[in-house]
């Protein structure tokens, strides 16, 4: 939703501290998700997968459709914060295999 409505600031609020370090401001973080990573900018659809723990860490799976069609899936390390609630850890990106019929 916030990169749905260009709301650098609350995307880069959703991003690990280690994130925020890296790319120093939300203007250039939401710069590099618009150039690197366009589906998760502005997917055509959405659908969250059920959180799961692998290898000790907390993963959130999303599926996504870009401006295409083509599938997609997203898989996001969570980091816990001190005060109990979670950040995006990163993301990892990868096509899904089309499913023509």
């Amino acid at each position: 939703d916030a990169f749905r409505k260009d709301d650098a600031a609350r995307a880069f609020a959703y991003a690990a501290a280690g994130i925020r370090e890296t790319f120093g401001s939300a203007e250039v973080f939401i710069e590099m998700v618009r150039r690197s990573y366009p589906v998760v900018y502005r997917p055509a659809s959405v659908q969250f997968e059920v959180p799961m723990l692998i290898e000790g860490e907390v993963v959130q799976s999303v599926r996504m459709t870009d401006a295409e069609g083509r599938a997609w899936l997203a898989v996001y390390p969570m980091e816990r914060q001190p005060e109990g609630g979670w950040k995006i850890n990163g993301c990892r990106l990868g096509r899904l295999p089309s499913l023509g019929v």
